[in-house]
């Protein structure tokens, strides 16, 4: 008499749908990763201490003030006089923000200043960068 297995035995697969849930993860985190690896392009200043959102922009005007009184644009170094013809041709629209990378020495009046210069090449709109505490 023949006897007849209890159990029977299938052959085992690889489920395709768990890996590609997987990859969908590691995309998404590595994606995310990389978008808070923005850089401001500007030379490295002392900035004052706050509170203030991570900016999301893809290629920002930077408004760089050393402590030494030096004015840079975008990493390029200008003068409170030549300031605003420098910046009229990257400023795109108004609605465009210059980022206010000033140093902690730097002198009040000439951040207040290079802001003016900066209005009358057309931006309106200034964010300031902060360290974060």
């Amino acid at each position: 008499m023949k006897r007849r297995k209890l159990r029977t035995y299938r052959k085992g697969r690889i489920e395709i749908i768990p890996m590609i849930d997987v990859m969908f993860f590691l995309l998404a985190t590595f994606m995310l990763a990389s978008l808070s690896m923005q850089n401001l392009d500007s030379i490295k200043v002392n900035l004052p201490q706050g509170k203030a959102e991570k900016l999301k922009l893809d290629q920002p005007l930077t408004l760089t003030l050393t402590g030494e009184g030096r004015i840079l644009v975008n990493q390029t170094p200008v003068t409170l006089d030549t300031l605003a013809a420098t910046l009229k041709p990257l400023v795109r629209d108004a609605g465009q923000n210059v980022v206010v990378s000033a140093d902690n020495d730097a002198p009040q009046g000439l951040v207040v200043q290079a802001m003016l210069r900066a209005r009358e090449a057309g931006a309106l709109h200034f964010l300031i960068a902060v360290k974060h505490q």
